[in-house]
């Protein structure tokens, strides 16, 4: 239940631009990477979840990091930390990234556009100074590095988000999945891309922080659009089989365990155009070679019995198979689904496996991702 008078954070907790805007709107707030969120609004996280499934909803993550890398040489930089294709991405096209360390663990995952005036870098709000600090150290000689954190970041999901979103701003509706373009709303410019964290169709747009509150409050009079917290992003990225970092991945995870090696192009790997050459390159690339003890699965309860993490794993045996990293009760998939990692020998689809919550051994079953399908507008 949402709070009727919300008390203000902690003196030590940062605020996003659209903080006095959660509250008119009676949201619950609490931490989370270092900022006062909103985890739900009144109509409550089941509510949300199925509301952006259905229509749109409107995410306040503002607190993600927002940076550009411009100069001749940004492209060719910044393929030195991560292992996609940076300098092959078209004008106005957006990839999925990773930072890695020299052990081939992920410090973090990204998304990155080519705009304009530069490769755009959207990192996760727990991880941006790090994150910032260590591109900076790497290629900050090479290129400019310029944090935006005068920059608000607002997520438009679901089906209707496109119905919405082209009555302010003419033009998203030609847009496709990963794509980004600049467009101008009441003077105020934006950069959109047609991309997201739930699996549904939707935008992110990147507005100044002076427009953040006031684009909000018009997206939100559009009839098919609701506020949603931090508890539905969480059970609609588990859905759609999206990792969260902290939780599905770490600087000990590799992006061979959790099964994210499709974000590493042809032309990066071993044998390609522009093999290596980037942080972590040598130890994931001798990995690949000997194969992952430990893998990234989807799993389906059994029993309706929410399974969360950190609950531990056993085979049919009784014997320990590995942990579930995210779990819960899917409002959309109407069954307790989670993720886990699990021996190699797990990974089967139809594997049976027992997860131990309070005692009891919950049965579960490895299954295919994701757990709703995704409906991204893709090109023809």
């Amino acid at each position: 239940m949402s709070e009727p008078h919300p008390t203000p954070p902690p003196a030590s907790l940062l605020r996003t631009p659209l903080y006095d805007l959660h509250l008119s709107l009676g949201a619950r707030m609490v931490p989370f990477a270092g900022y006062s969120m909103p985890v739900q609004y009144p109509a409550g996280v089941l509510a949300e979840h199925l509301h952006t499934r259905a229509q749109a909803g409107l995410f306040d993550v503002s607190h993600m990091g927002q940076l550009l890398l411009s100069g001749s040489q940004a492209a060719q930089a910044f393929e030195q930390l991560v292992p996609a294709d940076v300098i092959g991405l078209a004008p106005g096209r957006q990839r999925y990234g990773m930072l890695l360390n020299a052990q081939g663990g992920i410090l973090d995952d990204l998304m990155f556009s080519r705009r304009e005036d530069g490769i755009f870098v959207v990192v996760n709000g727990a991880c941006k100074q790090a994150d910032i600090a260590h591109i900076q150290a790497y290629i900050g000689a090479q290129c400019s590095v310029t944090p935006m954190p005068q920059y608000a970041l607002l997520a438009l999901q679901g089906p209707a988000a496109v119905t919405a979103l082209q009555r302010l701003v003419p033009g998203v509706q030609a847009m496709v999945f990963m794509e980004g373009a600049s467009f101008t709303w009441q003077g105020h410019a934006l950069y959109v891309t047609r991309s997201g964290y739930t699996g549904e169709d939707g935008f992110e747009i990147s507005v100044h922080q002076d427009g953040a509150s006031a684009l909000a409050q018009a997206l939100l009079a559009q009839p098919e659009v609701m506020p949603i917290g931090l508890g539905a992003r969480n059970s609609l990225r588990l859905e759609a089989g999206l990792c969260l970092y902290g939780n599905d991945m770490d600087a000990a995870t590799t992006p061979l365990e959790a099964q994210l090696m499709w974000a590493i192009q042809k032309v990066r790997r071993e044998g390609g155009a522009r093999a290596g050459g980037f942080v972590g390159a040598e130890a994931l690339f001798a990995q690949m070679q000997q194969g992952a003890d430990r893998l990234r699965v989807g799993l389906r309860a059994l029993e309706r019995i929410p399974v969360r993490e950190p609950a531990l794993l056993e085979d049919a045996q009784g014997q320990s198979a590995g942990a579930v990293c995210s779990g819960l009760l899917g409002p959309s998939a109407d069954a307790p689904i989670a993720m886990a990692y699990v021996p190699h020998v797990c990974t089967t689809l139809g594997t049976p496996l027992f997860a131990l919550v309070r005692g009891k051994r919950v049965p579960m079953q490895v299954c295919a991702m994701p757990f709703v399908p995704h409906r991204y507008r893709r090109a023809a």
